[in-house]
């Protein structure tokens, strides 16, 4: 399906190399992406891939060595420092570390950038208040950031980041030092904020569990190349990478491995698909055991999604009609010969 909202970010052959002595190290290499206004675009990557040294890119606290970044349809290389400074504050960031003020109080963080921007201290205090109201947090405005909570913390950090209105909020890890209970309350917040303010927001992190719940929309970072890109759906049900499969099947990897048959295969179901007993009709029929080496559900934007990853038997016609069988009831079916 086409997107036909206006793109907010879009980068053009995108590649950044730094100088280490006689080496050079490609963190990017021709990265080419195009983010929609009022999309939650999650960048996903393992450690190294380059997914951190991309959102600094984003806004230029990184500058490309070749290649363009263009948000809202302005190309930041053609900007003076001047321009530059005023599109970082449309542009927003949030941390792993939080990066607050430890000496100021939580409302005097949420007003700091509104002093950087001359706002009137009075508005910027009454900003700061419905900030805090915002993401739960107007009880804790006089308390130092020492005596709140990681979570907690993170809030006020959003709240900061939203200060000055910005049409778009990066966030780079910003979960990655939660816990997973105080991280599924962040990443609502974050939802719930696209959804009301219609801010376009880019979330960087290692983790497919957190693009699979608030994303709309992923990359694939791999050694610093777009491995792969589309709706998290699509890329879940049917990832094409070696490196998207690594993410969707992080489990599964070891007892592929370990596994006797040469034939193995990933379904997915669909809402339709869970109400029938799909692998017990399918031994029934084709008279054959299988062997399941992993099964379990994600939460992907909202829907229950099932996976499973299915060793079938080393007698090849019976594992053709066992596939057959599964596509005849529009499953997924992925055959993993040769992934690991």
């Amino acid at each position: 399906m086409t997107n036909t909202k206006q793109i907010m970010i879009e980068t053009c052959g995108l590649t950044k190399t730094f100088e280490g002595g006689e080496k050079q190290v490609s963190a990017l290499k021709d990265v080419n992406l195009q983010i929609h206004t009022g999309e939650i675009y999650g960048i996903i990557g393992m450690s190294g891939a380059g997914k951190s040294t991309l959102v600094r890119c984003l806004n230029f606290l990184e500058r490309p060595t070749s290649g363009e970044v263009i948000i809202d349809g302005r190309k930041l290389s053609s900007l003076s420092d001047a321009q530059l400074r005023h599109e970082r504050t449309e542009v927003s960031m949030i941390f792993q570390d939080f990066n607050l003020l430890m000496q100021r109080t939580v409302i005097d963080n949420v007003c700091f950038p509104m002093e950087i921007t001359g706002v009137k201290k009075k508005d910027a205090r009454q900003r700061a208040k419905a900030l805090l109201e915002e993401v739960g947090l107007a009880e804790k405005a006089s308390n130092y950031p020492a005596q709140l909570s990681g979570g907690q913390q993170q809030r006020v950090a959003i709240a900061r980041a939203l200060a000055n209105n910005p049409k778009i909020l990066l966030c780079d890890e910003a979960t990655s030092a939660l816990d997973p209970k105080t991280t599924k309350s962040i990443l609502a917040l974050l939802k719930e904020i696209n959804a009301t303010r219609g801010i376009t927001i880019v979330i960087i992190t290692h983790s497919m569990s957190v693009v699979e719940e608030i994303c709309t929309h992923v990359a694939i970072i791999d050694e610093g190349n777009l491995a792969e890109s589309g709706e998290v759906e699509e890329v879940f049900t049917r990832p094409k990478s070696a490196a998207a499969k690594r993410l969707v099947l992080p489990e599964s990897s070891k007892a592929i491995d370990e596994m006797k048959s040469k034939r193995c295969v990933r379904i997915v179901f669909s809402e339709n698909s869970s109400f029938e007993p799909v692998i017990s009709n399918m031994i029934l029929e084709c008279k054959a055991p299988v062997n399941i080496l992993l099964a379990d559900t994600r939460d992907v934007n909202g829907t229950a999604k099932g996976q499973m990853v299915l060793q079938l038997p080393d007698d090849e016609e019976v594992a053709d009609r066992m596939i057959r069988f599964l596509e005849e009831r529009r499953l997924a079916v992925e055959e993993l010969e040769g992934y690991v």
